[in-house]
């Protein structure tokens, strides 16, 4: 198994993105191309008091670096010596399994689908991160940021992705798949919603897919289904919202057990289950998200990615590999075609 990992992508490059890459290699036992500014990669590892790089660690030179005010639609092409451009280059020619990115969303969504490409017959890709909920190990939501305007014909090509991706990686031979909306009623949300619950109601009766119906945004968190379909406008609001929650949540906590001697003694109590939780809704953890639709794993790392998040990435980007969610995709792309309803007047050889 070899993993690209893009090491001038992120707040936090090349250090910590190296200091990731090298935790990885030695944790899983896994091959690395670190594709970047051969001297800064370098002098990322004296500082880490490396002297050599691992056997199992090689790097790709590349002297351009994907900025976050770079346009998205034209990086590729503008900067073809970046980190991000090789790296994408490497996947395409098969020379890694897969890869790592902390840097702009945007231009490694572009890059991917221009590079990389996606599985033919799939619309749009979209990025699919994992929710963490306490029922069912875990929510996977699809879109959350990479398709701001959608076609119905989009959200159930995400529904098929979702459940292909969950099978993979959770062994869940029927996941649940819901829609988010404003209500639970059939009739609920804008047109676009309507539509898109048509055609997975369509389908999910047809046996292709476990529809549930409309899911509201206060039961996601529950774990009523295995994988959450929305544009990726209304996915990302849910998502940064459920971080801010959190984040607000933790600081909250530890705010109240500092406040006297019995709140400390409660903490101490806590201790173990308080740093259990952090674990579990921690991005570090994750590590990253998953672009589905792609012809090859690529997992984008949040950009504020640490070493430990990086690990992470890795350790999901080797997941996706070993788990073909890919090829599963592909070979299943007349199975997610939309079934139309024929027009009125076409029974009887009008249309």
């Amino acid at each position: 198994m070899k993993i690209i990992v893009d090491a001038m992508g992120g707040d936090n490059a090349p250090l910590e993105i190296v200091k990731g890459a090298l935790m990885a290699a030695r944790e899983f036992q896994t091959d690395i191309i670190l594709v970047g500014r051969g001297e800064d990669i370098l002098r990322s590892l004296q500082e880490l008091g490396e002297s050599d790089l691992p056997s199992n660690v090689e790097v790709a030179n590349a002297t351009q670096v994907v900025d976050m005010e770079d346009d998205p639609s034209t990086v590729t092409k503008q900067k073809a010596d970046s980190s991000m451009t090789v790296g994408l280059k490497l996947l395409r020619d098969g020379k890694a399994d897969a890869m790592v990115s902390a840097g702009s969303t945007g231009a490694l969504l572009s890059g991917a689908t221009l590079i990389v490409k996606r599985v033919r017959g799939i619309r749009r890709a979209c990025l699919a991160p994992m929710l963490p909920t306490p029922s069912n190990g875990g929510t996977l939501m699809v879109d959350v940021g990479a398709n701001a305007e959608c076609t119905p014909e989009y959200l159930l090509q995400f529904a098929f992705m979702g459940s292909y991706f969950v099978r993979s990686f959770k062994n869940v031979e029927s996941p649940k798949v819901g829609l988010l909306n404003i209500g639970v009623e059939e009739t609920k949300g804008s047109t676009l919603y309507k539509e898109a619950h048509r055609l997975l109601k369509t389908t999910g009766e047809e046996g292709r897919i476990n529809f549930i119906g409309n899911v509201e945004a206060r039961d996601v968190m529950d774990g009523v289904c295995d994988v959450l379909v929305c544009d990726g406008f209304a996915g990302n609001v849910f998502l940064k919202s459920t971080e801010g929650m959190g984040i607000f949540f933790m600081r909250e906590l530890k705010g109240m057990f500092k406040k006297g001697v019995l709140s400390k003694l409660a903490a101490a109590i806590l201790k173990n289950d308080l740093m259990a939780l952090k674990k579990r809704v921690s991005s570090e953890e994750v590590g990253g998200t998953a672009l589905l639709g792609i012809q090859k794993p690529v997992i984008k790392a949040h950009g504020s990615s640490n070493a430990y998040a990086i690990r992470s990435a890795v350790r999901q980007a080797m997941r996706a590999a070993e788990s073909g969610v890919a090829e599963m995709i592909a070979g299943n792309i007349e199975y997610m075609k939309v079934v139309r309803e024929p027009e009125k007047g076409a029974e009887n050889g009008d249309a």
